[in-house]
């Protein structure tokens, strides 16, 4: 084996020369076509239509609300409830810090951390690449083109960074606060009491959950106030793009890395029969890794962005579809206000459920863990919504929008509803205690993996049912709401409604994220106890009672930790509808912004927006077929990820004469996870980017029929996914901590279905997300792009260069399959290698010594 790994690190993979300058080219040529294609239009271009950019804020001064207070002064209260729930969440930090551990957990989840700083540093030098991408696009766009001047291009890519370097860091303190956390909660189980497990992984959520919405108003306050007002638009569209690549590329390299991590551990329980957390398994430290690329630095980065581009898009609204300036200052206030007032509301509703919880189940040695978490979520819903309405009346009752007060209060109610509506409707079919999950069980008990994900299948297409129909009643009340009186501020009242309720689902922003981020902390607290090996230290009980005062209670501790990683499984799937609902509702404001530019105020056009314009329904068409290359791309790389991860587990893990996997397989692990994440996620992104870019150059209206296809195929898509995983991984969990049934053929089958369920949970679905969002903004930009030039009588190159950016798209669609399958014949034998293909290795069966192509992972695989 040594030999093999010493010749691998002089011979590179076969093809990985040539796939990088391909890659090279192509990221090098898009924006110097486009330049060339601008720069024959150049003339005229201080006429051009300038887009979102270009819009500036109404004077916030001139708003007076109750008392006398101005405006400025409102939003100003707005950053000091901003540095407070910073304040907040580093104090809960600062907390969880100081809570006692023992140095075996504590050396365990310091390894996961390491290994997480590793994969976050490797990403934050991808994602400079791809800033650099969109950077060299918006200076051709804003400059060549649109005719700013440098210091307003500046101003845009400047704010692109923030944007980007938000999601980034939001990231990289969810992480820090989950690894913490780990430790402290498995140490906790071994008192024996409930309450600790479930209090440590909560105040670590609402840790994050509080820096996360702070920072992103903060930084939006900041713009509103402290920056000239003909720069606004600029600096918000210029933030929107940069958190929205940020997030794109976190959550799909995360969703990819987790499950690739996820199944290779899995089915070494199956292959070697061997525990959940084996320590032996070098898989369970990147799978611990992965739980929180995915499932902390993915919603972190993902929730940062959905917050501050359904914000972006309801302030673009705002200017464009309000004609009254006086009108557009007191709605901008108002938004704003209420979102300041919806942090303390989310706080305060932590802060006495936490009360409650602390003496109901003070002594308790067993507990509903789902039960304190469900109560929050509606506690916090409750109390945003009379937040709400009184700051509404608060602020708008001087103002011209006085006599709608009532009504804009309850349109984004109906949202805030949602934001606990649907995690009920979400429990039906992923809670240990669902009737759909248990179907999963039964039908597993004689039908095997077969049945098993049958059964998943359909509580994953039963749940898109009602949550769609619970979304469309909740958008439905908007809109007759916005009937009645919204029509003499504004155009298009609808969509402002639509707006307004994407804005209630992120009301309760710190407690949605809180309950997302509760899972991986009790998915890791599982590992950590495992991985610790505490139990066969010598002496423990004794050192325990002698430094900690308590005989530890191994059992109990253990199905605790069972039993509240199911409830973190419960609400992790919550979180996802939630996020994706807030994109697609968001998106229809954004798209209605594109749709302003190209209609001139809705004044011209508007049969273009009909199933008898033909481009418009082949646009409705194509958005699907979009959605379902994503989902199935998304998928292969978690498929030839974890291929190469299973091959490289079974042939090092040793199983006789070692308490634990090595730390350098451990770390191996993870490098060939990072790999084809970062493959996979290069590869999607680009096909996603130049897809983008071609369909907004064959026809606008085509454009905004894709725009709004991709937001419904990936709806339903992202739900039916999500459920079916989270059913799947339930059921599995059942047969687990119910039935106690670990090592049987039951359990062997709810592992394949877990393994199924892993991408369709936290890969494809959840990617979803940031792809619709990024594809609707970058859109703006491309769409008015391609009618500046037509307008100057480029018709030809406009559909010329639409041709090219589809070809460039089309390749990397075909490379998402072709370049990342998994290269063995039917047979197992080593295919020849392709052409810009991944690395050949043995198949998972193989028992051939590790493969010497995984020796050789690229410090930045992909993107060389």
């Amino acid at each position: 084996m040594d030999a093999v790994a010493r010749t691998s690190e002089n011979r590179p993979p076969h093809g990985r020369r040539r796939r990088p300058r391909a890659l090279r080219a192509l990221l090098a040529a898009a924006p110097l076509t486009l330049l060339a294609a601008c720069g024959q239009a150049a003339s005229g271009t201080e006429g051009a239509h300038r887009g979102e950019a270009s819009l500036a804020l109404p004077d916030l001064s001139q708003v007076s609300v109750l008392g006398g207070l101005s405006g400025r002064v409102l939003l100003g209260l707005g950053l000091v409830v901003c540095v407070m729930g910073l304040a907040m969440g580093l104090a809960t930090y600062l907390q969880l810090r100081r809570l006692e551990v023992h140095a075996s957990m504590r050396e365990v989840s310091e390894l996961i951390y390491s290994t997480c700083r590793a994969y976050l540093a490797q990403q934050g030098r991808f994602l400079l690449v791809l800033w650099g991408f969109i950077a060299a696009v918006i200076v051709v766009y804003y400059k060549v083109l649109v005719g700013f001047a440098w210091g307003r291009v500046g101003i845009v890519i400047a704010f692109s960074l923030v944007g980007m370097a938000g999601s980034y860091s939001v990231a990289w303190f969810g992480i820090r606060v989950n690894t913490l956390a780990n430790s402290r909660v498995a140490f906790a189980s071994l008192r024996g009491r409930a309450l600790p497990l479930h209090r440590v992984p909560l105040q670590a959520g609402m840790s994050i959950g509080m820096v996360l919405i702070s920072l992103e108003l903060m930084m939006m306050l900041v713009i509103l106030l402290f920056l000239p007002r003909d720069v606004a638009g600029a600096c918000f569209i210029g933030f929107a793009i940069g958190e929205s690549l940020g997030a794109s590329a976190l959550r799909i390299a995360g969703g990819i890395f987790t499950k690739i991590a996820d199944i290779g551990s899995d089915l070494m329980k199956i292959v070697f029969k061997i525990k959940e957390d084996d320590a032996r398994n070098p898989g369970v430290i990147a799978d611990c890794t992965g739980d929180n690329a995915g499932d902390s630095v993915g919603p972190s980065a993902d929730g940062f962005e959905t917050y501050g581009v359904t914000g972006v898009a309801l302030v673009t609204f705002v200017l464009l579809g309000v004609p009254d300036p006086a009108v557009q200052a007191g709605l901008l206030v108002w938004i704003f206000v209420v979102r300041a007032v919806m942090i303390v509301a989310s706080a305060a509703s932590y802060r006495l459920n936490d009360l409650v919880a602390s003496r109901r189940y003070r002594d308790a040695e067993r507990m509903d863990f789902e039960k304190p978490l469900s109560s929050l979520v509606w506690l916090t819903s409750a109390t945003c919504i009379v937040a709400t309405f009184v700051t509404t009346w608060f602020v708008l009752a001087d103002s011209a929008a006085a006599d709608q007060w009532w009504r804009l209060a309850t349109i984004v109610s109906c949202g805030t509803i949602a934001g606990a509506l649907i995690p009920e409707l979400v429990k039906a079919f992923t809670s240990t205690s669902s009737r759909h999950v248990r179907e999963v069980v039964k039908s597993s008990r004689q039908g095997g993996p077969s049945l098993n994900i049958l059964s998943g299948l359909v509580a994953g297409n039963f749940s898109a049912y009602w949550l769609g129909v619970a979304i469309v009643g909740l958008m439905g009340g908007a809109y007759l709401l916005s009937l009645d009186g919204l029509a003499d501020l504004m155009m298009a009242p609808a969509v402002f409604a639509f707006g307004l309720v994407a804005f209630g689902f992120l009301g309760m922003g710190p407690v949605t994220i809180a309950v997302d981020s509760y899972g991986p902390v009790t998915d890791n607290a599982q590992s950590v106890f495992e991985l610790s090996v505490i139990e066969d230290l010598e002496g423990i009980d004794d050192e325990l009672e002698r430094d900690h005062g308590f005989r530890p209670q191994w059992e109990r501790g253990k199905l605790m930790l069972e039993e509240n990683d199911g409830a973190g499984n419960t609400f992790k799937a919550t979180a996802k509808p939630v996020l994706i609902g807030t994109a697609v509702v968001g998106a229809t404001t954004m798209i209605f912004s594109i749709i302003m530019g190209l209609t001139e105020g809705l004044t011209t056009g508007l049969e273009n927006l009909s199933l008898l314009h033909p481009p418009f329904l082949l646009g409705l068409i194509t958005g699907g077929a979009v959605i379902y290359w994503f989902t199935g791309a998304s998928i292969q790389a978690v498929t030839t990820g974890a291929h190469r991860a299973v091959e490289f587990i079974r042939t090092t893990i040793k199983l006789d004469g070692a308490a634990k996997a090595s730390e350098a397989d451990s770390r191996r692990v993870v490098e060939i996870c990072t790999q084809y994440a970062q493959q996979g996620m290069l590869t999607m992104f680009l096909g996603v980017f130049f897809a983008t870019l071609a369909f907004a150059f064959v026809e606008p209206f085509f454009f905004i029929g894709y725009l709004v296809s991709i937001a419904i195929f990936g709806l339903y898509q992202a739900i039916f996914m999500a459920d079916a995983g989270g059913a799947w991984d339930n059921a599995k969990k059942i047969v687990e901590t119910d039935l106690h049934a670990k090592g049987t053929a039951l359990h062997d089958a709810t592992i394949v279905g877990d393994t199924v369920g892993d991408p369709y949970k936290d890969t494809s679905s959840v990617a979803l997300n940031p792809v619709i969002k990024f594809t609707t903004l970058f859109g703006m930009l491309a769409v008015d792009l391609a009618v500046s030039l037509t307008d100057r009588g480029q018709h030809t190159l406009v559909l010329t260069l639409a041709a090219a950016f589809f070809v460039v798209s089309a390749f990397f669609v075909h490379r998402s399959f072709y370049g990342m399958r998994i290269r063995t014949s039917l047979e197992g034998e080593d295919e020849p290698a392709v052409e810009d293909g991944p690395t050949s290795t043995p198949s998972a069966g193989s028992e051939a010594a590790r493969s010497p192509h995984d020796e050789q992972v690229p410090q930045e695989a992909g993107a060389r």
